[in-house]
C-alpha cells in the first residue's frame, strides 16, 4: 500500500516555482511578477503560508494562452 506522501505527490511536480523563478524564466524584474499577481494578469499563483508558489503546469497553460491571444490579435 503506498504511503500518504507517495499518493499526494503522484500528481504534483517535483518543485513549484517561486516568484524569483518566474522573473528569471520570463526575463522580467521581480516587481513585475508581483504586479502581475496583484493585477491578476500573470500566471496563477497560490499561497503556502506567507510564500507564493506557481504550479509549472499552470505556468505552461498561461504561456499557451498568451501565445494564442497574441496570434489572434
Amino acid at each position: 500500500m503506498p504511503s500518504a506522501v507517495t499518493t499526494l505527490r503522484a500528481g504534483l511536480p517535483d518543485r513549484h516555482f517561486t516568484p524569483d523563478d518566474i522573473a528569471e524564466l520570463f526575463g522580467v524584474p521581480l516587481e513585475t511578477v508581483y504586479q502581475w499577481r496583484k493585477k491578476r494578469t500573470g500566471p496563477p499563483g497560490f499561497r503556502v503560508g506567507k510564500h507564493v508558489r506557481y504550479d509549472p503546469a499552470a505556468v505552461r497553460a498561461w504561456v499557451a494562452q498568451q501565445i494564442s491571444v497574441d496570434i489572434a490579435a
